[in-house]
């Protein structure tokens, strides 16, 4: 009986279906949602009832289908399950791309769903998406436009931390929504949208201007109601619910009235209007309210300065400025300088406005704050003071240059300079600093300094350059230089260079400690003046001419003093690429001597003595690398390929002819075979940097040869250094050479050679990283042999021996890498490169894991967190789901470059994709906690960093892991590293507020 009662009310059911589908009986909706509430049916058995119509190929059939179904769903939408309503939604999303006379009733649908308390995280920002993406809302009937308003103020009610996730999409999407709105009940219930998406601090992003535009449009409001409106909307609700709108945030201020109105309209209000902006300033404790007050404030005077004067018209702008020089003025000589800085910023607010508010304000200002410096002995005061001297010192920066009759700042000249002076010998480092960017401020400015004060502005750079204690002033001073002497290159080549040279040269008395300090701080100092052509001929013989005593062996210095030197060169070099008269010059002076210096040290003659040792040593070749290539990167290809005639002769041929010191007495053969020759072979390091700078359009000479024995170099090398160098030069020159069949040859000898060694042998970790740097190499460039030598990198993953260095080898393959094949040294570089790899090789990554020993399994661990690290963050977070298990598996490693890996891999996702990492989030909060115990103290620090970023997850979703987490980090907030307790604090302050109010 049973049975049979379940087949009659199934039947019961499908005959409602039919008369509410044939458009005969509309009450079935009713009786059905009624049957569902009972428990006669469920809403599956009405979904199977429907199948027949909602499969209909008539779009009116489909739709009376939908119909039923949405009106039964928002009478019984409380009793359904979380599965069920997953299901819904998906259905609903996929019917937003049916006929336009389905989409009413599927709307319907979604505002029934969006009203469930059981929907599944991540559901309501899917919703809206297939909204935004699929619905063109304002083409739609009033009430259905008013359905999409309903969803949306659902979800901003019951997902508000989900919808945040979104950002500024979730703003821009509702702005294409609301744009044209025209019916004033949908009006009201858009405006209060607007309204909580600035009092619930929603993300406006760049689309501020937008927001405002789509709703200040409907300003004034004309509505006038028809007569006996069963709405009863008034014309005075939605004046109401404007203004709220209008004056609900700062934000609107720049894009509202002050730009487009003229004194007429303002000035009955610019009293009130001051007095506002005056009374928020001084009294409000928020930073963008601040900003946007002063911002208006801007606007103000600068409409009033655009204004045209007639003869009988009052000067508001005159009267205004008086207004704010009468409240603030005296606010800057009150002993305790409380409103000392708000008065500042609203004046230099009103002054930046026009060059004719700059002079009204600093006329009666900048002699005021000259003479509170001088009355204010202590340092801190005057900080304050000169401080807001520089703010008017930078608005003149703005103007540029001025008459002399009209600029108030160079009638007070010498007070000026007598102050920023005095600043400079306080031993305030926190004054010097100010007084240093006031100086470069006043030496930018044409004509204010004399030759005198010039002089005496070199005297204190170099003060404070090389002699004062602290770093800060010392850098800042070497700043300031590096940036007058391009407007003062006579006086910085003739006064200051002298003098820094003298100071290098000097032999002194004082400890070795302090005399290596000063020399640190001459070679520096001698880079950042060389900041001009001019300047640039004199500083670059100094330092070569340092770098060549060390060489000679005259006098005795370590490592550092040679890595200092090409520090120093470096940034020269860079300082010259813009200039092409500079760069040559740099390029044809320094490369020659570079390399004649190495040879020397090279030659088996000196390769004993201490001198040369230091110079051949790694870490000062890996010094001198980053000096040829930015002295080659922005050679013209006609003077590169002058170079290049020269430098490649002399690595193959031993040509030293263009050297400056050409008298070796044995021949330079960097390729030729024996131990005497270790000390030449490593100098290949310098031939890589320059000719992998060089433009692609440079032809190299005899570059098939010079392939040919950087191939057999790496293969072959024992110096991990030398072998290294010679295989990144390859890869440099491969990566540029022109498609064909000489690099199709080259390639393949590479193959072969690199296949044999990695079989067997002493020099498969040299085959190895060979076959790293080729790979990269062709995978920069695209091309077809790339996924040939990705594959063997994929099998070495299972080797014993060489699988954790080739699992590291995957972060060189994605990473940036610094001296050769990237963009800057003119590398081809594909811009989907990247994502292109992880396309093709992370299935083949994931497929290795599940089939591997669990010897080797860490190695393809190691691997995708190496490639994941490196994929941009948007790529990620569409293919998190498919890896986030295994991620989450990775952190279970005992390598810790894995876990390290993966810690940072994670990080932003946090950030990024709370809605898919929180189903996981008793696994995370898990692995972080147990990380936090690791013995390194990398892995404890990024693991702190995650736990901290969990509290990103929804608040509800994490609260009962509250306690927990707060216990679990009391431990290493006793930790004996500072920067691990440091992350402890961090995170645990964060936990603890987690479900307060207000956050």
């Amino acid at each position: 009986m049973a049975a049979a009662g379940t087949e009659t009310g199934t039947e019961v059911l499908a005959a409602f279906v039919r008369d509410f589908v044939s458009g005969q009986q509309d009450g079935r909706a009713a009786e059905v949602a009624a049957g569902v509430k009972d428990g006669r049916w469920t809403v599956l058995q009405l979904v199977e009832a429907l199948g027949f119509c909602l499969e209909n190929t008539d779009p009116r059939t489909r739709g009376r289908g939908i119909q039923l179904l949405s009106q039964v769903l928002l009478q019984c939408y409380s009793l359904l399950q979380e599965k069920e309503v997953l299901h819904l939604v998906l259905f609903y999303e996929s019917r937003l791309q049916d006929h336009h006379l389905v989409i009413p009733s599927v709307l319907q649908g979604l505002r029934a769903l969006s009203m469930c308390e059981v929907l599944s995280p991540g559901l309501a920002v899917s919703v809206l998406k297939a909204i935004f993406q699929e619905v063109h809302v304002q083409s739609l009937m009033q009430l259905d436009r008013h359905t999409v308003y309903s969803i949306i103020t659902n979800f901003m009610s019951t997902r508000e931390e989900e919808l945040k996730g979104l950002g500024a999409n979730f703003t821009f999407g509702f702005i294409q929504v609301m744009d044209g709105e025209k019916d004033p009940r949908n009006l009201l219930v858009a405006f209060q949208i607007v309204r909580d998406l600035i009092a619930k601090d929603y993300a406006l992003g760049p689309f501020v201007e937008e927001l405002f535009e789509v709703t200040s449009c409907y300003f004034p409001v004309d509505f006038t109601p028809p007569p006996n409106d069963p709405h009863g909307i008034q014309r005075e609700d939605l004046i109401l619910s404007l203004r709220a709108v209008l004056a609900s945030t700062p934000q609107f201020a720049e894009t509202a009235c002050c730009a487009i109105y003229g004194q007429k309209e303002l000035q009955e209000f610019l009293p009130s209007l001051w007095s506002s902006l005056r009374r928020e300033v001084f009294q409000t404790a928020s930073e963008k309210i601040e900003m946007e007050c002063l911002a208006a404030l801007h606007a103000l005077s600068a409409c009033l300065s655009r204004s045209v004067l007639s003869s009988d018209s009052e000067d508001l702008l005159d009267s205004f400025l008086s207004s704010i020089l009468q409240d603030c003025r005296h606010h800057l000589c009150e002993p305790d300088m409380k409103l000392v800085w708000p008065s500042a910023k609203l004046l230099q607010a009103a002054a930046g406005a026009s060059l004719r508010t700059y002079h009204r304000i600093t006329r009666s200002v900048l002699p005021l704050l000259l003479e509170q410096y001088t009355k204010h002995m202590q340092s801190s005061q005057r900080r304050t003071i000169l401080e807001m001297l520089l703010g008017f010192l930078e608005l003149q920066q703005k103007w540029g240059h001025v008459e002399e009759d009209e600029s108030t700042l160079l009638s007070l000249q010498a007070p000026v300079c007598s102050v920023v002076f005095s600043a400079l010998l306080d031993p305030s480092v926190q004054l010097q600093l100010v007084g240093i960017k006031a100086l470069t401020i006043l030496g930018s400015l044409q004509g204010f300094l004399s030759s005198s004060d010039l002089e005496l502005v070199v005297d204190h750079l170099i003060r404070l350059a090389l002699h004062e204690e602290d770093s800060q002033s010392s850098e800042a001073a070497m700043e300031a230089a590096g940036s007058l002497a391009p407007t003062y290159p006579k006086v910085f080549s003739g006064c200051m260079v002298p003098r820094l040279e003298e100071e290098l040269q000097s032999e002194r008395e004082e400890n070795y400690h302090n005399h290596h300090s000063l020399q640190q701080r001459c070679l520096q100092a001698l880079a950042a003046v060389s900041t001009h052509t001019s300047i640039v001929k004199e500083t670059v013989p100094v330092l070569l001419q340092h770098l060549q005593k060390v060489q000679k062996g005259t006098e005795a210095r370590n490592t550092q003093d040679m890595v200092s030197v090409c520090q120093s060169l470096h940034r020269v070099a860079l300082q010259c690429q813009q200039d092409a008269e500079g760069c040559w010059y740099f390029h044809q002076t320094v490369v020659p001597c570079l390399l004649a210096v190495a040879v020397q040290a090279a030659m088996p003659e000196s390769t004993h003595t201490l001198p040369a040792k230091t110079l051949l040593e790694e870490e000062v070749l890996a010094a001198m690398i980053p000096v040829i290539s930015a002295a080659t990167t922005h050679l013209s290809p006609e003077l590169a390929a002058q170079s290049v005639s020269h430098v490649v002769p002399l690595f193959l041929d031993g040509e030293v002819s263009f050297l400056p010191q050409n008298s070796f007495p044995c021949s330079f053969q960097p390729f030729g075979d024996g131990e005497c020759l270790e000390a030449q072979r490593c100098l290949v390091a310098l031939l890589m940097a320059f000719v992998c700078s060089l433009p692609r359009n440079v032809a190299i000479p005899q570059q098939e040869r010079l392939l040919r024995e950087l191939l057999a170099l790496g293969c072959s090398c024992n110096c991990p250094f030398t072998a290294t160098t010679a295989a990144k030069c390859f890869a440099g020159l491969v990566n540029k050479h022109p498609a064909g069949q000489q690099l199709t040859e080259i390639l393949q000898l590479a193959v072969n050679r690199m296949e044999a060694s990695l079989t067997e042998g002493p020099r498969r970790m040299q085959a190895l990283t060979l076959l790293l740097w080729v790979t990269k190499a062709l995978v920069l460039r695209y091309h077809p042999l790339s996924s040939c030598l990705t594959d063997k990198l994929l099998g070495l993953l299972g080797d014993t021996e060489l699988g954790p260095a080739a699992a590291d080898g995957f972060s060189l393959l994605m990473a940036e890498s610094p001296d050769v094949l990237h963009k800057g040294c003119h590398a081809d570089v594909r811009i989907m490169f990247r994502q292109r790899f992880f396309t093709d090789n992370v299935p083949k990554l994931v497929q290795g894991f599940h089939g591997a020993g669990p010897d080797v399994k860490a190695n393809y661990l190691k691997s995708l967190s190496h490639v994941l690290n490196h994929l941009p963050k948007p790529v990620l977070v569409t293919e998190l789901p498919t890896l986030l298990s295994l991620l989450l598996e990775a952190l279970s490693c005992s390598d810790r470059v894995v876990q390290l890996s993966t810690l940072s891999c994670l990080h932003p996702l946090l950030l990024e994709a709370p809605q898919i990492m929180s189903l996981h989030v008793d696994t995370l909060v898990t692995k972080f906690l147990n990380l936090t115990s690791s013995p390194t103290m990398a892995v404890r620090i990024a693991a702190l960093r995650c736990a901290h970023a969990l509290t990103s997850l929804p608040t509800t979703v994490l609260l009962p892991y509250k306690g927990r987490v707060i216990r679990a980090l009391a431990k290493p907030l006793d930790d004996k590293k500072r920067l691990v307790r440091k992350e402890a604090v961090a995170a645990r302050g964060e936990w603890f507020l987690l479900g307060s109010p207000g956050r």
